[in-house]
């Protein structure tokens, strides 16, 4: 259950001194790309590659040296980045390539980044690599089957090279719900938890899980009237209940976890936060809610980074404060069975 030297090294130089995980994610691709085509209303390909390499070299730039590590990609973020990068900052590079395929069946397959590995990214200088997958426990065997694959090659890879292994599990509906609607959030609880518990098992590999919070607090009953967003909605569980299915996940989770963003508002974000640590959580990866409000100032570069250096900073100590209490890495159940 104890992890080699050269795992146990690296993800220490992920974390603070304590042991907590606040981390920076600027490794959007896609998303990013459309984000910025929808501030000057322009056609996603219209974006110039080169805009996705400033805004993400001024994301690092600003908000690094206040994290402990940044996840970034080896397309645009990190060669641009590289002068920018504290000292005292621990580097993860992404493994997956930005889009996924619509099986025929039900599910999505996710694909690496060609012409990148793990070996590739030590001799970057990575302190971890990270890969994102969709899954959903109901779609179709062959997709599971691909997804929980993929995820086993790259643990094996990383294993090799010791290597820490982050594995990012974003779950998503199948036909019938869409993603905002009360009949997914009813069904995220039990997609997070399951996805979590199968993607624990040994064989895998996976030292760190980097999970989405395991309910929808817009659904909650204690938010439903508007609280993050001004929108009503009808309750379809309890804070009481959310804090059960952070324990769940918790219970689920065979390995040290931290919350992502999925860009919510930085106030539901923190409360998300709050509960994710008072369950056992180890901090955050946190990208888009720290920093999606200085994208509405682009192609003005120098709005972009006077936002950053205010509000984008002040939502990221706000996080490290949050993630105050988090559980060390080091100290989750894994480390201390005999």
């Amino acid at each position: 259950m104890q992890l080699s030297a050269g795992k146990w090294r690296r993800l220490k130089s992920l974390t603070d001194e304590q042991g907590r995980f606040k981390m920076l994610a600027v490794d959007q691709r896609g998303s990013l790309r459309r984000a910025l085509s929808q501030a000057v209303n322009r056609p996603p390909n219209q974006i110039p590659p080169e805009a996705l390499t400033e805004v993400k070299r001024l994301i690092t730039k600003v908000l690094a040296p206040h994290a402990t590590a940044v996840l970034t990609d080896p397309e645009y973020g990190y060669p641009a980045s590289l002068e920018h990068w504290p000292p005292r900052c621990g580097l993860l590079l992404a493994s997956e390539g930005t889009s996924y395929e619509r099986a025929k069946g039900k599910g999505r397959r996710s694909r690496l980044l060609e012409n990148w590995s793990v070996e590739k990214a030590q001799r970057a200088g990575a302190d971890a690599v990270k890969l994102l997958i969709y899954y959903h426990p109901e779609a179709s065997r062959d997709v599971r089957l691909h997804q929980q694959q993929l995820v086993q090659c790259v643990g094996e890879e990383c294993a090799s090279f010791d290597m820490p292994f982050l594995l990012e599990i974003v779950i998503y509906p199948l036909e019938g719900s869409g993603p905002d609607s009360a009949e997914f959030a009813r069904q995220k609880p039990e997609l997070v938890i399951r996805s979590a518990q199968e993607f624990s098992q040994p064989h895998y590999r996976v030292d760190l899980l980097k999970l989405e919070f395991p309910a929808d607090l817009k659904w909650a009953r204690e938010f439903s009237q508007g609280a993050f967003d001004g929108k009503e909605r009808p309750s379809v569980y309890t804070l009481k209940e959310v804090r059960d299915f952070c324990a769940q996940l918790n219970e689920a989770s065979g390995v040290p976890w931290v919350i992502l963003s999925a860009g919510v508002d930085i106030e539901e974000f923190l409360m998300q936060l709050d509960l994710a640590v008072e369950a056992g959580s180890s901090g955050f990866l946190c990208g888009r809610t720290l920093w999606k409000g200085s994208l509405a100032y682009y192609p003005n570069y120098d709005k972009m980074e006077e936002w950053l250096h205010t509000q984008g900073v002040y939502n990221l100590l706000r996080a490290n404060a949050h993630a105050a209490r988090a559980l060390p890495w080091f100290e989750h159940r894994k480390f201390l069975q005999k």
